[in-house]
């Protein structure tokens, strides 16, 4: 009996080290437990939020599908927004559909970097900069459709002039590269007897003569050094027939004409 007694209180005396030792445990784990809970809450309390991508911040349109990233032009590329076409002429006439104006200028969006020299490889850059305005030729440039509006990707050799501002005037226009502007006689010829002749009667022909009144910066040497323009404002010009572009300023007639077109000056 005193035997059994002694192995009784033994066994009561391992159960409680056990028990105690399992509540150490326990304790210990639950410890650890909300440590690692804390840490990962304050990991992720901290952490960065990711924006949401949207149409206006990374996306555009091309010919109404979506594209990823920046939509830009290489070599001698200009992305130009068009200008919208007029729907009133000049005396108030209101017009409508395939009777409206289309202006062949708009606003530069993008530029490519420019096109290399064929001889020293050295990069002509583009005349224009985006916020620019330019008018190019009628039929000159690819139209498409970008951001639900109408664009067209034109050469650095497109552009006729480019001006600065909203609206095209003898004070805010310029030409680029080789260019010259002249303001061409357009009065009715008369001979040297002193008889007018009719603007339907002359030689069917262009306006050939006029006055300086831009000229541009000059055509690019094989050394990267800009080619001096053999004319200056002020000088009457005679320059080969069809060979300017045709512009209108303020009601009044220009001609965009290569330095190389003109023939003599007086």
């Amino acid at each position: 009996t005193v035997l059994h007694a002694k192995k009784l209180a033994l066994f009561h005396k391992k159960t409680a080290r056990s028990d105690e030792n399992i509540m150490r445990l326990f304790t210990v784990a639950s410890v650890a437990t909300v440590f690692v809970w804390k840490e990962v809450g304050a990991f992720t309390s901290t952490r960065p939020s990711i924006p949401s991508r949207s149409l206006t911040q990374c996306d555009a349109t091309l010919e109404g599908r979506t594209i990823k990233g920046e939509f830009k032009p290489i070599n001698n590329f200009i992305l130009v927004k068009k200008a919208e076409a007029k729907d009133q002429t000049e005396g108030g006439i209101l017009l409508s559909g395939k009777a409206k104006i289309v202006k062949t200028e708009g606003q530069v969006i993008s530029v490519g970097p420019g096109k290399t020299h064929p001889d020293s490889g050295k990069v002509l850059e583009i005349p224009v900069a985006p916020g620019e305005s330019v008018v190019y030729g009628k039929y000159d440039g690819t139209e498409i459709d970008y951001n639900g509006k109408p664009h067209t990707l034109i050469r650095d050799d497109d552009i006729l002039v480019k001006f600065s501002g909203d609206e095209l005037s003898i004070d805010t226009v310029d030409v680029v590269r080789d260019n010259v502007l002249v303001k061409v006689n357009t009065k009715e010829e008369e001979t040297t007897g002193g008889i007018l002749i009719a603007k339907s009667s002359s030689r069917e022909s262009k306006p050939s003569t006029g006055e300086v009144v831009k000229v541009g910066p000059g055509r690019m040497a094989s050394d990267g050094t800009m080619m001096p323009m053999d004319v200056e404002v002020g000088d009457m010009v005679k320059f080969r027939d069809f060979a300017g572009n045709e512009v209108e300023i303020a009601g009044e007639d220009f001609s965009v004409v290569n330095v190389a077109d003109i023939l003599a000056k007086f």
